[in-house]
C-alpha cells in the first residue's frame, strides 16, 4: 500500500523514533515505558480499557493489556515493544527516523515488530465496544529479544486474557503454528591447577571438557536419530558448541574450563527434559569425581510451540491467506500465551530476513493485507463471537 493512512504512518514512525532496545548487556538495555505510554495513549483515545503492567524487577519496564468489550474468550492481538541493539555507522536510513523510501519503511522495529502494534491499533478502530460479542485485546509487551521477562511476567500471574491470539511477528503474512524452543547452558569444571612438566600435579579441566564435547556430540547425533520434524526447514533438533574458555597459560595445567552451548528442540521436547538428560549423561561420565561438574542456565529458555492443526485460529488464518500453517526456527511468546489457556498462531507482515540487521523495513505493500486480515479476524472472533 503505497498511500497508507497518514495517521498509521505517523504513529508507526512515532514508535521507531522512540528507542526500546533490550539487551542482556546493560550498556545498551534501556526502558520501554516511553513506547507504552504512546500505546496507552492511542488506544485510550480509541475507548480501550488500558491497564500498565510494570515488571516487579525492572519497574522501568512494562507491559500493557488494552481490552474493548466484555466477557470472556474473544482474540488478543499482540506484540513486543522492545528491540536488539543496532549497529551504528551502519545503516543507510537513520534507525529511529522511519524513513519511507522505494516503498519500504526503514527502521529498527519496522518488520520486528513495532509497526504491528500500530497496524492492530488501525485495525481495531473499525470496531466499537457495543460491537463486539467477545473481548478484543491488544496485548504490548517488554524484553522479548533478551530475557522474555515480560511474557514471563504474565504466565506467572495466570490470568487468562482470551481464546485466541496471533503474534505479529514478521511471517510475510504467512500463518505459523509451531516453532522450536530454546536452550542455552554453560557447563562448568573445576579441577586443579598445577606445573606442566608433570601431569600428576593437577587435573586438567581442559582435558575432562574435550571428554564432555564427546559426549555432547553423541548424545546430539543420538537426539537427531530419535526426533524429526519435516515441517521444520531443519527437520532435526540442534545442538550447538557456541563459545569455550579455559586455563590461563600453556605451562599451567587448566584448573577451570567452561563451555556455552545452545539446544533448538522440537515441540514434544520440553526443556527440563533436556536439561536433566544432559546433567545425567555428564555426572556419568565424569562418575571418578576428578574434576568437578556444575551448570548454570544462560537464560530461563523457551519451550518450544504447538498450537493444534485443528484449532481456530489456525483454521480462520489459513483461510484468510490460503496458506498452510508452518513451522520456524526461532523462538517466540507463544508458549507463555499458550500457557495461559490461549490458541496462538503467528503472522505479520514483513520478513524475519530483515530483521536484526541494518535497514530493517516493512514494505508499505504489506500494510493493507494485514489490516484486512486483522480486521477479519476481529470481525470472527470477537464481533461475531465465533
Amino acid at each position: 500500500m503505497q498511500n497508507a493512512p497518514f495517521r498509521l504512518l505517523d504513529r508507526i514512525r512515532q514508535l521507531i523514533a522512540t528507542p526500546s532496545v533490550s539487551s542482556v548487556s546493560p550498556q545498551f538495555d534501556q526502558s520501554n515505558r516511553a513506547v507504552i505510554d504512546l500505546l496507552a495513549g492511542w488506544l485510550e483515545d480509541a475507548g480501550f480499557r488500558v491497564c500498565i503492567q510494570p515488571l516487579v524487577e525492572r519497574p522501568d519496564k512494562a507491559n500493557l493489556i488494552a481490552t474493548s468489550g466484555e466477557g470472556s474468550g474473544g482474540l488478543v492481538l499482540a506484540g513486543h515493544t522492545d528491540t536488539v541493539p543496532y549497529d551504528e555507522g551502519r545503516w543507510r536510513h537513520d534507525p529511529f527516523g522511519g524513513a519511507v523510501a522505494d516503498g519500504r519503511i526503514y527502521g529498527l522495529g519496522s518488520a520486528d515488530m513495532k509497526a504491528f502494534l500500530a497496524l492492530a491499533i488501525e485495525a481495531a478502530g473499525e470496531f466499537t465496544a457495543r460491537e463486539l460479542r467477545r473481548p478484543l485485546v491488544i496485548l504490548a509487551t517488554a524484553d522479548e529479544e533478551s530475557s522474555m521477562a515480560g511474557a514471563r511476567a504474565l504466565a506467572a500471574a495466570g490470568k487468562p486474557l482470551g481464546r485466541h491470539a496471533v503474534i505479529g511477528e514478521p511471517t510475510g503474512l504467512k500463518p505459523v503454528r509451531m516453532h522450536k524452543g530454546i536452550l542455552m547452558e554453560a557447563i562448568r569444571l573445576e579441577g586443579r591447577s598445577g606445573h606442566s612438566s608433570n601431569p600428576a600435579l593437577g587435573a586438567s579441566a581442559l582435558e575432562g571438557m574435550h571428554r564432555v564435547i564427546g559426549e555432547l556430540l553423541r548424545w546430539r547425533a543420538e537426539l537427531e536419530a530419535h526426533y524429526r520434524n519435516p515441517l521444520f526447514e531443519v527437520a532435526v533438533p540442534t545442538l550447538n558448541l557456541g563459545h569455550i574458555h579455559g586455563g590461563d597459560n600453556p605451562n599451567r595445567i587448566c584448573a577451570d574450563c567452561e563451555l556455552h552451548i545452545d539446544i533448538r528442540p522440537l515441540p514434544g521436547m520440553t526443556l527440563a527434559e533436556l536439561r536433566g538428560a544432559l546433567q545425567q549423561r555428564l555426572e556419568r561420565l565424569l562418575v571418578d569425581g576428578t574434576l568437578k561438574l556444575s551448570f548454570r542456565p544462560l537464560f530461563a529458555g523457551i519451550e518450544a510451540l504447538e498450537t493444534p492443526a485443528a484449532a481456530a485460529i489456525v483454521r480462520a488464518t489459513e483461510e484468510l491467506t490460503g496458506e498452510a500453517a508452518g513451522a520456524v526456527g526461532f523462538g517466540t511468546e507463544g508458549p507463555y500465551l499458550n500457557a495461559l489457556g490461549m490458541e496462538t498462531v503467528i503472522i505479520g507482515p514483513g520478513s524475519v530476513d530483515r530483521a536484526h540487521q541494518p535497514d530493517e523495513f516493512l514494505p508499505l505493500a504489506s500494510v493493507q493485507p494485514t489490516l484486512d486480515l486483522l480486521r477479519s479476524l476481529i470481525g470472527r472472533f470477537c464481533e461475531r463471537g465465533e
